[in-house]
């Protein structure tokens, strides 16, 4: 069954991502997702604030997702993205 990562991402200073996102995108494709949203974005409801960054990231299954999150090959990149941003990572198994 499909799993979702969302990722909700707040910008204090992106000169990380220059290096981060080609680099986590190879990593996530290796463990067999890929980026299905990440656009533009507008609330339609709540009062909560918006992040600067939400992106969503199917994975056939949330082993596979579970895998490419504690692959060690990320945890330098997450400590790269940390550098100038705020995260809230979310997994969420699919519906059948």
């Amino acid at each position: 069954m499909a799993a979702y990562v969302v990722g909700e991402v707040i910008i204090k200073d992106d000169a990380f991502a220059e290096e981060y996102r080609p680099k986590v995108q190879e990593l996530v494709e290796r463990h067999g997702g890929k980026f299905i949203a990440g656009g533009t974005f507008e609330k339609l409801e709540g009062s909560r604030a918006l992040p600067d960054w939400f992106v969503i990231i199917e994975f056939p299954t949330s082993e596979l997702a579970r895998a490419w999150y504690n692959d060690p090959d990320y945890a330098p990149l997450i400590k790269l993205r940390d550098t100038g941003s705020g995260s809230e990572i979310t997994l969420i198994e699919g519906l059948e």
